[in-house]
């Protein structure tokens, strides 16, 4: 199923965002209210917190002192810690089981306050951020929950900035205008990403767009490539290597398809291959049909015949809100290195960048009209023998 990372600053109305995505549909898992229910009365979480900061934690009719517990359980390091080891368990076992609950199709939404400073995002197949300035949610909090000031600064200054926010946020809501406004970008979400995105996922089939189209350089490919890599570390674990960020993307200024290139580095092919499931689940489903790169000559295979040489795995990203391609390559192999050399030489090398966008151009120009896989193959079909004359030019910078 797909799983939604929901968060936002206090006052930013993240609360009204996950009442309109369970409005359209979703099942929202409120970590709020499952962290009062794993200390409710007669709860094994309310015994363990009444033997570690003693029976003065409880109010009168045997419930929570919340007050009372804040005070003792943030007093120093150790006491949060104690605090944290008692319930951080019993919600976490709590949202597992409201998730296996939830239906195959299920658009399952985490509303999580503190997604960024206990660092869950990579966990999420997609994060939403609901933006507001940090004196406007002041200024909330004062008029309308009625929080004094000096309280209300001090609980924001001890979460996430807006800055570390905005770094995880896949999707930014601002929700610093009239109520409407929010509401009907949160509907073209869910029905122009969400619902398409758990669709794709449920199928195993990758977003992808049907024509070819060049753009201008994105100061954010690498902030947004980045957040990938960290899902792409989750689903993998020790089976990579390294992941890093390639193509065209990974270069700076240069313009390119809206397609980010990702490339996880292996052992060997079996690890490649046990991968495929993990990624799929993390919203990367496999390309089956793809598994070689172009063959170039090499030292191994002067011809550049031995197509064994550039064997890999490929994989997209479900979301069309942010297409992706995964090359899962093996470590040493000539099309891993191949994929590290060629962005580190156009970073390097501004007449090989102003080159390849000439030769990007008229690749693009060829495949204009064109749709799906003839599109692609058009647009290779200008690219592949640059590549390939490229390769010794590359090599030589990289020897010199």
């Amino acid at each position: 199923m797909l799983r939604i990372g929901l968060t936002g600053g206090m006052g930013a109305g993240k609360s009204t965002v996950a009442r309109i995505l369970a409005d359209l549909g979703a099942v929202i898992i409120d970590s709020d209210l499952i962290a009062r229910e794993v200390v409710a009365p007669g709860t094994e979480g309310l015994a363990a917190l009444v033997d570690a900061f003693g029976t003065e934690i409880l109010a009168a009719d045997g419930s929570l002192n919340r007050p009372t517990l804040a005070a003792k359980a943030f007093a120093d390091d150790e006491s949060r810690a104690t605090l944290n080891s008692i319930t951080h368990p019993l919600v976490g076992k709590r949202t597992a089981e409201l998730i296996s609950a939830a239906a195959a199709d299920a658009i399952v939404v985490q509303d999580i306050p503190l997604l960024v400073e206990n660092g869950l995002a990579p966990l999420m197949n997609l994060v939403i951020v609901v933006d507001v300035d940090a004196e406007t949610r002041l200024r909330r909090l004062v008029e309308f929950r009625g929080v004094a000031e000096a309280d209300a600064r001090a609980r924001i200054a001890a979460q996430a900035t807006d800055e570390q926010r905005r770094a995880v946020a896949d999707v930014l809501l601002d929700n610093s205008g009239a109520p409407a406004a929010i509401e009907d970008e949160v509907r073209r979400l869910w029905q122009e990403r969400l619902v398409p995105f758990e669709q794709n996922l449920r199928a195993g089939t990758p977003a992808r767009k049907k024509d070819i189209r060049l753009v201008p350089a994105n100061p954010d490919w690498a902030v947004q490539a980045q957040r990938l890599i960290a899902r792409l570390w989750v689903a993998c674990g020790a089976a990579a290597s390294r992941i890093d960020h390639i193509g065209s993307t990974a270069v700076p200024e240069l313009p390119a398809k809206d397609v980010l290139d990702l490339q996880i580095t292996v052992a060997d092919l079996a690890a490649a291959d046990g991968l495929r499931d993990a990624l799929g689940a993390a919203g990367f489903p496999v390309r089956p049909e793809i598994t070689e790169d172009c063959p170039r000559p090499t030292a191994q295979d002067p011809a550049g015949t031995d197509v064994t040489l550039w064997t890999k795995r490929y994989h997209q990203n479900a979301d069309p809100g942010r297409l992706a391609n995964v090359h899962v390559r093996v470590a040493g192999t000539p099309g891993q290195e191949y994929a590290l050399l060629f962005r580190d030489w156009l970073r390097a090398d501004a007449d090989a960048r102003a080159e390849y966008l000439e030769v990007k151009r008229a690749a693009e120009a060829k495949a204009t009209g064109l749709t799906g896989e003839a599109a692609t193959i058009a647009y290779l079909d200008v690219k592949e023998p640059w590549f390939a004359a490229a390769y010794p030019r590359m090599q030589a910078w990289r020897d010199r």
